[in-house]
């Protein structure tokens, strides 16, 4: 597992996450970890999602975006 920032930061891809129909709709997004290690790094995704105001959550071999600016609560 690599927490490393990649050479060269893919924006293209980036950018195709923050456009998907879900996004819009304060939906959720799912991304395979090694996915965003390789393509921008765990920090740029990160520093993306806090700048919308969404939230992150690691869970298993994934990253799910909660494309929604309100409050989160984590039943179980």
């Amino acid at each position: 597992m690599s927490y490393l920032r990649p050479i060269q930061i893919d924006r293209h891809w980036l950018n195709q996450i923050f456009t998907a129909q879900a996004v819009a709709k304060g939906g959720v997004v799912r991304r395979k970890i090694t996915d965003v290690d390789a393509k921008v790094g765990r920090q740029t995704l990160e520093l993306e999602v806090r700048r919308r105001g969404f939230h992150l959550i690691e869970a298993g071999t994934q990253f799910i975006i909660v494309c929604d600016t309100g409050h989160i609560r984590l039943i179980c």
